[in-house]
């Protein structure tokens, strides 16, 4: 647990402009995955709606359903 504690502590830190340059980040990180694995680009369009449906149950469920 304290491995988890000191991450929500640094996280606490974070503006919102932080969190759009580490989406960057990522989003830069998935093209040069698929610069280096191009068969990524020939799956099926459903692998991608459900690759986006499920990461997006979690946040949508504590954005709106959640009790604070």
């Amino acid at each position: 647990m304290r491995i988890i504690s000191f991450f929500n502590q640094r996280l606490k830190l974070f503006t919102i402009f932080d969190i759009k340059l580490a989406q960057l980040a990522a989003m830069f990180v998935l093209i040069v995955l698929i610069k280096f694995i191009p068969q990524i680009i020939t799956l099926n369009i459903w692998w991608y709606v459900a690759g986006c449906i499920l990461s997006a149950i979690r946040p949508l469920y504590v954005m709106f359903l959640k009790k604070a």
